[in-house]
């Protein structure tokens, strides 16, 4: 599309600011702080919990804490970043992770713990949204977004795993609150370089009164959401508080859809998400994120309990899917947006995931690393790369500027949903699967050695049992992607919103090379 036909719909076109590639640096950085904290904790976790006194009961809420708060108020942040604008917003996030951060490492009692890992949530879900829609409103030329989201894409699939190698030479060899600590230069340096290059392009903020019945029923429906999910994982599905959670989470995010509908200015405005890409996107990615988060866990606790291997070397493991996936995201999916439909890069991207995935359901206590893990990770790698960076860019894509900050939000909303869900459906599947082969293989096991053996091969049994579920959770994804997502390639054809909003969608202007 030429820029005579972009002003034709509606949007003026602009020159880009000469120091965005310099300020996708900092962006880029602040993304990769975030992303780590979400594995790196996990790492040093056994360690916080013994210098602090935790009990084996409370150990959940360092890691709960985090995704109540960042789940919670994510579209509330998102909303933020448009009404302050995104810049500012961004460098108030930082500060505030770095402060939240700082604290946790100094922390000198489980309260002040949960305190600190609630706060570093609270400004995650203000700087997260911040992050991706200025990229969204930074770069709109279709090549250079393809780059832009390439990079962000491998971050945001790759720096769960790279969490997992810091953690482990943090915790080995330094101790558990550098965790927590290394987070500052991180913040730091992002907050400085966005403050000094990032120029928001003008004329994108939403001045609108704020929805607060809709940031209330959102954020209580969310951490209703994710904290039933979490409780799942520990307490069982029929557990009455758990079902009461999901019961009041359906009836608040319901009444939440209710209100946006009806007031003037929401908090979500439903042609965000009722676009068919968009919608198709959140779904996808969500799914998809149910599959990694539990494999995550799965491997690390093969690795270091059946295989023996230390922290740092169970990081050092999961190197060859992060490989994949900085190659899927910024050689495959950078190269072939501007030349094929989204859907075409999404589609066989979840799949080829999938098919890592399945490569998985293999795992046996003597599995070779070299035969088995490494080729299953290296796929997985290379379909989540290849199908996130696409998603990452057409989920902002058409948007009003006025609601990117939201509809970022919400992107980052259903991987935190998916992600929790995923910990604890999948984590559920693998613990029944467990007790049911101990149940049947025990009474055989006479000696100490023997039902240790017993044990082992359960818990692998959990895994692969578990690990079915997240290749079928993936198709699903795929087939969500290529049935929803139905945008042309972004050099040709333009996402456009149907039905009334269709008229007021602007579209990002793009220019032919």
């Amino acid at each position: 599309m030429s820029e005579t036909a972009s002003k034709t719909l509606g949007t003026p076109a602009r020159d880009p600011d000469a120091g965005r590639w310099k300020a996708l640096v900092f962006i880029a950085l602040a993304q990769l702080m975030v992303v780590l904290d979400a594995t790196i904790v996990n790492i040093a976790l056994p360690s916080a919990q013994q210098d602090l006194g935790i009990s084996d009961g409370n150990r959940q809420w360092v890691v709960t804490a985090y995704a109540l708060a960042f789940g919670g108020l994510l579209l509330f942040g998102g909303r933020i970043a448009d009404l302050w604008g995104r810049k500012k917003a961004f460098v108030v996030g930082l500060g505030g992770f770095a402060a939240a951060s700082a604290l946790g490492g100094a922390a000198t009692n489980e309260a002040m713990m949960f305190g600190a890992r609630a706060l570093q949530g609270v400004f995650g879900a203000l700087l997260a949204p911040a992050a991706l829609s200025l990229l969204a409103v930074m770069f709109t030329d279709a090549k250079e977004r393809a780059k832009a989201f390439g990079i962000y894409g491998a971050i945001a699939g790759g720096g769960g795993a790279v969490g997992l190698i810091l953690g482990g030479f943090l915790t080995e060899y330094l101790d558990w609150r550098w965790t927590f600590f290394v987070n500052i230069p991180f913040a730091v340096v992002a907050a400085a370089g966005a403050y000094f290059v990032i120029r928001e392009p003008e004329g994108g903020r939403n001045r609108s009164p704020l929805d607060i019945p809709g940031v209330i029923l959102s954020t209580l429906g969310l951490v209703a959401l994710v904290y039933g999910f979490t409780r799942a994982e520990s307490e069982g599905w029929s557990d009455s508080v758990t079902v009461g959670m999901f019961v009041a989470s359906a009836v608040l995010l319901a009444s939440f859809v209710l209100v946006e509908s009806k007031v003037k200015a929401p908090l979500l405005p439903l042609r965000v998400i009722t676009e068919r890409n968009r919608g198709g996107i959140y779904l996808s990615l969500g799914l998809a994120i149910i599959a990694m988060f539990g494999l995550f866990l799965f491997l690390t606790y093969y690795l270091q309990i059946v295989k023996g291997y230390s922290p740092v070397k169970t990081g050092f493991a999961f190197l060859p899917m992060i490989a994949g996936m900085i190659t899927g995201s910024t050689q495959i999916g950078t190269r072939l947006m501007t030349r094929v439909a989204p859907r075409l890069l999404m589609g066989p991207g979840f799949l080829v995931a999938a098919l890592g995935m399945l490569l998985l359901t293999q795992l046996e206590i003597g599995s070779s690393y070299a035969a088995l893990l490494l080729p299953a990770m290296l796929l997985l790698g290379l379909g989540m790369g290849t199908a996130f960076m696409p998603a990452m860019s057409l989920a902002t894509q058409g948007v009003e500027p006025r609601d990117s900050g939201v509809a970022s939000a919400m992107v980052n909303t259903s991987q935190q949903v998916g992600g929790a869900i995923g910990t604890a459906l999948l984590n559920t599947i693998a613990a029944s699967a467990t007790t049911a082969y101990v149940a049947d293989h025990i009474a055989g096991a006479t000696s100490r050695s023997q039902q240790q053996l017993v044990q082992l091969e359960a818990m692998v049994q959990g895994y692969t049992s578990a690990i079915w579920f997240a290749v079928g959770i993936l198709v699903v994804a795929a087939a969500i992607a290529l049935t929803f997502v139905n945008a042309g390639r972004p050099g040709g054809t333009t996402v456009t919103s149907s039905g009334e909003d269709a008229a007021d969608e602007v579209q990002i202007p793009v220019v032919a090379h």
